[in-house]
């Protein structure tokens, strides 16, 4: 059974940080992208980073690129999400994710496996 256990997310006051976390299992990790959206109330949702666990390649929304920072340890099956200079319209549910194909991954931002969400609130 394929899971993706995310977590870290919590309450941060605008310009702090916060570290996400996403463990997967039930599949083979190497071969898969990774990747973390994001949904807001009354948004649409959206990808936020995603990243290759095969080579490492990655992907940023424009809004996040240079704040944000995506890093898989496959030893330990987990990739991380490490937000930056958080800003209050950073906030909303963050979902981890899993795709087979990065390629198709980034091209249609639809995912094979879901994990949960974890709450990420910016206070400003």
């Amino acid at each position: 059974e394929v899971q993706l256990v995310g977590s870290g997310g919590g309450l941060v006051q605008a310009g702090g940080s916060l570290r996400l976390s996403c463990e997967g299992s039930g599949f083979t990790f190497d071969d898969y992208g990774i990747g973390w959206f994001r949904q807001a109330p009354g948004k649409e949702r959206e990808g936020v980073a995603l990243i290759s666990s095969k080579d490492g390649n990655t992907y940023y929304t424009d809004s996040v690129k240079g704040r944000f920072t995506i890093s898989s340890d496959n030893a330990k099956t987990t990739v991380y999400l490490e937000m930056n200079s958080l800003k209050p319209e950073d906030a909303a549910v963050y979902y981890c994710a899993a795709s087979y194909s990065f390629r198709r991954f980034i091209a249609t931002m639809e995912p094979e496996y879901w994990g949960q969400g974890t709450q990420v609130t910016v206070s400003s």
